[in-house]
């Protein structure tokens, strides 16, 4: 299951860095453009959360630790 999240997550983020660069790039046009925008946000935000899962993952649950 670990793998499939940082795989998604980082075709996520791949996407983001590549929409955010083709925004750099074509400037105006694409700030009129809706689906770019939601598709850059959405994609955005499921990077984020595919590593934030990632990260829980790996703290030690302090409920079953014993002192």
């Amino acid at each position: 299951m670990k793998t499939y999240v940082l795989t998604t997550g980082v075709i996520f983020g791949l996407l983001t860095v590549v929409h955010v660069w083709r925004a750099i790039e074509e400037r105006a046009e694409l700030a009129k453009d809706p689906w770019f925008l939601l598709i850059s946000v959405a994609a955005a935000a499921l990077c984020c959360w595919a590593f934030r899962l990632l990260w829980l993952a790996r703290r030690p649950d302090e409920t079953t630790s014993q002192p």
